[in-house]
């Protein structure tokens, strides 16, 4: 099936025209408070872990906790994540993104710095610390819908919206891959409360940027509702757009299929085959930069078709899983996460940058948490049975069927003329 690519506008290709997006002066406060702080958010989760196993007394060596409390304490992060996203996009079109993520940083720095307190006090048990992370999964599950919905407004230009969202998801990118490796070098240094104390510091400069922004007025909806009907009311428009919950669907069933077998079975399937966790760290590694690579590929380029384009680049994820399921040898394998990680952000940035202009103002942060709760809702069912399913089915088995559905979804969804055929400049939807 052809793919149309007409851009719409055209632009011209020079590196100064496809960085014109950072002499936007709301964008570029932005985009460095933002990077500074999700560098230091991607770093916190390796100190975490290590704080737990350390048994919280915060200087690198004992023991104490275990596997499973290592596992308690994410899962006490993850969950509040998905309880608070619908409230989250209800207050973010009550009172203004800006608002709610200054509130949701400072809340996360706060949690920060307490916890690096605590560990270098010796004075962190893991009960103590689920309550940390509660309170930190709080903070991002505010934050998550209020960051969709603000990048409009930071992008006054409305033709270098795609490229700014490209950018934004340059930085998740390198962040992925940098703040782990950056956090493993200062936890066996300092410890892990040196990292938390610089995450605390980072959430800061992103509350500063945040602050520091001159945006424009947007009309919020009625505050003299309830939540509830402000809730039904996104429900309603959410379903209403074909387009939005049919890709919605596509990416929850694609976590719960697919990226949660590879996560877990994985490593698993590295350590028994493949040379154990440097040929694991060698594949999430070129991923990390075939989404680096995608972003780059992004920049100045607007195809006519968004959707379907997303929905090609999509198909790729079904390669690293179709190579380990099949047992191929390692290079079949990094090369299959080469082009996931280039779909990855090809198709994040597309969809992220069709939600803004295809979406009202007034409703993009109630829908925007509709399909963040709808994408990531089923992961954590698949994190957990993707074991019990290779004990019956065989590792191989899980890992083809998810390289299978992947495809078999992907040409289902490009059969939706709503996604198929909806071009760039028809937005916003009415």
């Amino acid at each position: 099936m052809a793919v149309d690519t007409e851009r719409i506008p055209a632009r011209p290709r020079r590196l100064g025209d496809r960085l014109a997006v950072l002499g936007e002066r709301d964008f570029r406060r932005f985009f460095i408070g933002y990077t500074t702080s999700l560098l230091g958010s991607s770093m916190a989760p390796v100190a975490v872990a290590f704080a737990v196993l350390d048994g919280g007394d915060g200087d690198g060596g004992g023991g104490g906790g275990t596997g499973t409390d290592v596992g308690g304490v994410m899962a006490a992060r993850i969950l509040p994540v998905v309880l608070v996203l619908l409230a989250g996009g209800v207050i973010a079109d009550r009172f203004g993104s800006r608002r709610l993520m200054l509130g949701a940083d400072l809340l996360r720095g706060v949690v920060q710095a307490l916890f690096a307190g605590l560990l270098a006090a010796g004075r962190a048990p893991v009960w103590v610390m689920v309550a940390l992370v509660a309170v930190w999964g709080i903070g991002e599950g505010l934050f998550m819908p209020a960051f969709g919905a603000i990048v409009p407004d930071l992008v006054r230009r409305k033709d270098l919206l795609a490229d700014g969202n490209t950018l934004l998801g340059l930085s998740r990118s390198v962040s992925a891959v940098a703040g782990p490796a950056v956090a493993g070098l200062v936890t066996e240094a300092r410890g892990p409360a040196a990292v938390l104390l610089i995450d605390a510091v980072t959430y800061g400069v992103g509350a500063l940027a945040l602050a520091g922004l001159r945006l424009p007025d947007r009309p919020g909806v009625d505050g003299g509702g309830s939540m509830l009907r402000e809730l039904r009311a996104g429900w309603s428009e959410f379903t209403a757009r074909p387009w939005l919950w049919i890709t919605t669907a596509q990416m929850g069933l694609f976590n719960l299929l697919v990226w949660a077998p590879f996560l877990v079975l994985g490593p698993l399937t590295a350590q028994r085959e493949l040379g154990g966790a440097r040929a694991w760290g060698l594949v999430m590694g070129v991923y990390g930069a075939g989404a680096v690579l995608g972003g780059l590929l992004m920049l100045g380029r607007s195809p006519g078709r968004p959707l379907a384009v997303a929905t090609v680049a999509g198909l790729g994820w079904a390669l690293p899983s179709a190579a380990l399921g099949a047992g191929a040898p390692l290079v079949w394998l990094v090369a299959g996460a080469l082009v996931a990680g280039v779909g990855s952000t090809v198709c994040g940035t597309l969809f992220s940058t069709t939600m803004q202009r295809w979406i009202p103002a007034e409703l993009l942060g109630r829908l925007t948490s509709f399909g963040s709760l709808g994408s990531f809702v089923l992961g954590p069912l698949g994190l957990a049975a993707a074991g019990p399913l290779a004990a019956r089915l065989g590792t191989g088995g899980v890992l083809l069927l998810g390289a299978v559905w992947q495809v078999v979804a992907g040409v289902v969804v490009l059969g939706v003329p709503a996604v198929r055929n909806r071009r760039w400049e028809e937005g916003p939807d009415n």
